[in-house]
C-alpha cells in the first residue's frame, strides 16, 4: 500500500484536504478519494468538508482554481509527525 492510499484510508477527511488541498484543485482531490474511499464522494462529504474549510479560513482562493493556505491553516497532525514518511 502506498503512502497516499494509507493517508486517504486512515486519516480524517478534513486533515487530508488541509494537507493536499493547497496546491491541488478539487478535481484532483476528487480523483484521489474516488480511488481509495469512493463513499466519501458518493455521500457528498468531500464537497461539504472542502467548502467548510474555506468558510473556516483554512483554505483560501488563490490565483486560478487552486486553493492557497488560508489565515487559519495549520498542518495536520499526521504531517507534523511525518507519520507516512518512507
Amino acid at each position: 500500500m502506498n503512502a497516499i492510499e494509507q493517508i486517504v484510508k486512515n486519516e480524517p477527511i478534513a486533515d487530508i484536504v488541509t494537507a493536499f488541498g493547497v496546491g491541488l484543485g478539487y478535481p484532483s482531490l476528487d480523483r484521489m478519494f474516488s480511488r481509495y474511499r469512493f463513499e466519501v464522494i458518493a455521500n457528498g462529504e468531500l464537497l461539504r468538508v472542502y467548502a467548510q474549510l474555506f468558510q473556516e479560513g483554512v483554505l483560501a482562493n488563490g490565483e486560478g482554481p487552486v486553493p492557497v493556505k488560508g489565515p487559519n491553516w495549520k498542518p495536520p497532525q499526521f504531517v507534523i509527525e511525518k507519520r507516512y514518511a518512507e
